[in-house]
């Protein structure tokens, strides 16, 4: 690389956000630019730092990574996002796929797969970990035979998994109403939708859900 990679972490745990941070600037290549704790925050963070590369995490409070991914992608897409999650089931790559992402590490990598991961997206192909490649091949890539199956969660708005998360992560109506520049009313009418469609009738299921989702660690 002739000039200097500009990247942007997007992490919500601080010791693993410090601990790339660390490691990508042993590499005089690398400038981090900034850091995130959600993804609302990442795409705000985008449009003013203009990184050439997000490192993105997909659990995260509030706006997740996937979300985050998907906006970045539609208002930046010459920006390179590569997501680093636990998150190894085939749903959540798929739709981390047709979000927009450029690569898809897992956290167990080395650092030389992570290396390699980052010169990959950057220089304009997309990257997959070794672990979850035979995944994508037999789901995703292979013209996902159960693709024209809809699951409940497939039925869910975007602000629906939006809420979803935030009553996973103990909110209250008034609390996800403020977050979400909404009115209580409103964020009642998601939940009961959301109870209605996932057949899930307390918070208690729908946090279960959301966990089973991976929507939270």
């Amino acid at each position: 690389m002739n000039q200097r990679l500009r990247i942007l972490i997007a992490e919500d745990h601080t010791i693993l956000r410090e601990g790339l941070r660390a490691l990508l600037s042993s590499n005089p290549n690398n400038e981090i630019v900034g850091e995130a704790e959600n993804g609302r925050a990442a795409v705000r963070l985008v449009g003013t730092l203009k990184p050439n590369l997000v490192l993105m995490d997909l659990s995260m409070p509030g706006t997740n990574g996937i979300e985050a991914i998907s906006e970045i992608k539609k208002r930046f897409p010459e920006t390179r996002v590569l997501t680093l999650t636990v998150h190894k089931t085939e749903e959540y790559i798929r739709e981390t796929l047709q979000a927009g992402v450029d690569g898809y590490v897992l956290k167990d990598a080395t650092y030389t797969e992570l290396m390699m991961a980052i010169k990959s997206v950057v220089n304009g192909k997309i990257y997959l970990s070794p672990g979850i490649s035979d995944r994508v091949i037999n789901g995703y890539l292979d013209g996902n035979k159960a693709a024209g199956i809809n699951t409940a969660w497939d039925t869910l708005t975007h602000r629906e998994r939006e809420v979803l998360k935030l009553v996973a992560e103990g909110h209250t109506n008034k609390h996800i109403a403020g977050y979400l520049c909404l009115s209580v009313k409103t964020v009642e009418k998601h939940r009961s939708n959301l109870m209605k469609k996932l057949d899930r009738h307390n918070a208690s299921t729908l946090t279960a859900f959301a966990i089973e989702k991976g929507l939270i660690a």
